[in-house]
Parts: C-alpha cells; sequence; structure tokens
C-alpha cells in the first residue's frame, strides 16, 4: 500500500514537472545565461592576456541579470563606476605617494572616504569605491604602477560587461517587457482575490488588518510592476524591445487599486436586516462577476489575447444600480444615519468607478494584444 502510495506521488510529480519547468523558464534561463558569461569571459580575457581574468569572469556575472534592461542599466553602471572610482584611485595613487604601511592607510582615507560618499548618494554606483581599492592595492601583489593598473582594471571590467550584455541580447533573452506584462497580470489576480471579501464586507464587516493585508497585498504587486515597467521603458529606448508603452497599464491598474480603498471605506455599512437581505444577492453577483473578470483579464494579458467581454459584470452592476436607486425610491435610505448614508453611497460610487476603470483595462489590454500568426498554406 505504501508502495502503491508512492508510486501516484512519483507518477503526479512527474507529470507537474513539465508545468513547474515552463514556469520557472526565466530562472533556468538566468543560470544558463550566467554560466556562459563566466566562461566566455574566462576564455577572452585568456586570449587578451589579461593580468586578472578574474574582474572579467566577476562582472559578466554581476551585470548578468534576469532581463536584457536590467542587464543594460547594471553594464553602464559597473562600467561607469568602475571608470570613474579606478581614474580617480589612479590619481591618488600617482600624487600622493604612499611607500610605508602607514602612508598607505592615509592613502587608502584620501581615495576613499569621498567616493564612499557619493556611493551612498547614488545607489547604482557602489562599485566606485571598490575600484578605486583594487586600483591601489593590486599593483603591490602583481608588481605594476598606478597607470597600469587603471588601464587593466578598466579593460577587464569591459569585457566582462560587454560579454555578459551581448549574452543577455543573443542567449535564451528574457525581456523586461514580458515580465511587466507577468507582474501586471499578478496584479489583477490579486485584486480579484481582495474583490470579494471586500464587497462581502460592505455588508458583513471586515476586520481593519483582514482591509490592510489585501491592499497590502496589491500595493506590492504594483510596486512590482512599477520596476518591471522603469527597466521596460529603459529597453525601449534603448531599442531593445518594440514592446507596447507600459504607461497606460500601469495608470489604469493603479486607478482600480484606488477604486479598491474607495470600496474598503464602505466596509461594515450599518444597515437594517430588510436591506441587508435585499443587497446581498446583488452584491455577491457583483462580487462573482467583477473578480471572474479581473482573473479573465490576467489571463488575457499574459496569453496576449482578446480581452474578455464585460457583459456579466456590467448587467450584475445595472442590476445593483436598480435595486439601489428602488431602496431610495422607497424612502429606505433616509433612516440611515450620516455615516452610514456617506458609506452607502460611497459603494455605489466605487462601482461605478471600477466600471469606467475595467473599461479602460479592457482597451489597455487590447493594445497589449499580440497579433495572431498567418496559417501556412495548404
Amino acid at each position: 500500500m505504501l508502495t502503491g502510495s508512492r508510486s501516484m506521488k512519483l507518477e503526479r510529480s512527474l507529470k507537474s514537472l513539465p508545468g513547474w519547468l515552463a514556469s520557472r523558464r526565466a530562472e533556468f534561463a538566468f543560470a544558463l545565461r550566467v554560466t556562459v558569461s563566466a566562461v566566455l569571459a574566462m576564455l577572452v580575457a585568456q586570449l587578451l592576456r589579461l593580468p586578472l581574468p578574474l574582474w572579467a569572469v566577476l562582472t559578466a556575472v554581476i551585470v548578468s541579470q534576469l532581463s536584457i534592461g536590467q542587464s543594460l542599466k547594471s553594464s553602464t553602471d559597473y562600467v561607469l563606476g568602475t571608470i570613474g572610482g579606478s581614474l580617480y584611485g589612479g590619481i591618488v595613487a600617482v600624487l600622493v605617494p604612499h611607500a610605508t604601511d602607514w602612508s598607505l592607510i592615509g592613502v587608502l582615507v584620501i581615495a576613499v572616504a569621498p567616493l564612499a560618499l557619493y556611493s551612498a548618494l547614488h545607489a547604482n554606483m557602489n562599485v566606485v569605491p571598490i575600484s578605486a581599492i583594487i586600483v591601489l592595492l593590486v599593483p603591490a601583489l602583481i608588481h605594476s604602477d598606478p597607470l597600469t593598473s587603471v588601464i587593466d582594471r578598466i579593460l577587464e571590467v569591459s569585457v566582462g560587461a560587454l560579454i555578459g550584455l551581448l549574452v543577455a541580447v543573443l542567449l535564451v533573452p528574457t525581456s523586461a517587457h514580458r515580465q511587466a506584462r507577468d507582474a501586471a497580470a499578478h496584479t489583477l489576480d490579486e485584486m480579484a482575490l481582495g474583490l470579494t471579501p471586500l464587497i462581502g464586507g460592505v455588508l458583513d464587516g471586515m476586520a481593519p488588518e483582514a482591509i490592510g493585508r489585501i491592499q497590502d497585498r496589491i500595493g506590492a504587486a504594483l510596486a512590482t510592476l512599477d520596476a518591471q515597467s522603469g527597466v521596460a521603458e529603459r529597453e525601449r529606448a534603448a531599442r531593445l524591445s518594440s514592446g507596447t508603452e507600459t504607461g497606460p497599464l500601469r495608470r489604469t491598474l493603479s486607478r482600480l487599486r484606488h477604486d479598491l480603498i474607495f470600496l474598503g471605506r464602505a466596509v461594515g455599512l450599518p444597515m437594517s436586516d430588510a436591506m441587508r437581505n435585499r443587497l446581498r444577492p446583488l452584491l455577491d453577483d457583483v462580487a462573482a462577476a467583477g473578480a471572474d473578470h479581473l482573473r479573465a483579464s490576467a489571463s488575457a494579458l499574459r496569453q496576449g489575447s482578446e480581452p474578455p467581454t464585460m457583459d456579466r459584470l456590467v448587467q450584475a452592476l445595472d442590476a445593483y444600480g436598480a435595486g439601489m436607486g428602488e431602496l431610495r425610491h422607497e424612502g429606505a435610505t433616509l433612516a440611515l444615519s450620516g455615516e452610514a448614508a456617506e458609506r452607502f453611497f460611497a459603494a455605489s460610487f466605487a462601482f461605478e468607478q471600477i466600471r469606467r476603470n475595467l473599461g479602460d483595462l479592457d482597451r489597455v489590454i487590447g493594445e497589449w494584444r499580440q497579433p495572431k500568426r498567418p496559417q501556412p498554406l495548404r
């Protein structure tokens, strides 16, 4: 029996393996690029007879990132920081004598202190003081002079950065544009997860901590999207990607997040049992239709397909609006307190904004739609 159970688990694992491998495509591609970059950097450094191939190999690994845009930024920052730090360190080494141990410590202070301050003010330039230290200390190890050390350091880093960038572009390239698409789809999935409990909370209440967790997850997903979008726009600017501009998608998802925040303010609406019983089925339909539409939108975005139809959600929202109108016509809302009436109409306003912004989302998803490949003639 135990053997049969293990066999079933193994069979399930083998069946799920292709899906798991597909979901980790970017990570496997990254590992391949890093390995190839390191090997190529070592070979090229040896062919060029660079004194310390180590720096070329390390640079190739450091500048290798998950996407082309990230590799481009990392390469640019690393090379510029290396050039600046090496030149400054070389100038200090030439102008300030440091034949003794104590004088060497003084030269290190002169070289490192201002560059450390600069790197603290510019987070992408943390290699600057490191380059200066290497230029100052390595000549004593390989019996070289400061000027030669500066030239060697710049050559070694330039070789590694160039190889890392070329490998990122040519070998199983991963675009930040694709990662931004996936991040946007993940944001929509998080919104779908949060929409149902928020709408349910309008009638039944909800702990502030639970509302905060929902908003935090959506906020974290949007932060990831913002970061990936910035890299994707750098790819577009460098002509490394021809993908759709990310700005409209980011702005639409940001507005949808604000709609959900506004909806959270209507949670715990105080009302009579009669009003609650009349609104519950209407709100349940809105929650189900809205969550399904958000998930379908995420799927369409990932696949580059047509946006989903809003018919079901529009019908649910229209039915809710009609139910609200009936309650107002009957005077049921007149019995609500000022705070309750404010929350009551805040929910209606949030739903109208969600409808409008989901319409914008459909338009944006249409812009991200991938053209169908022509079928071969038979």
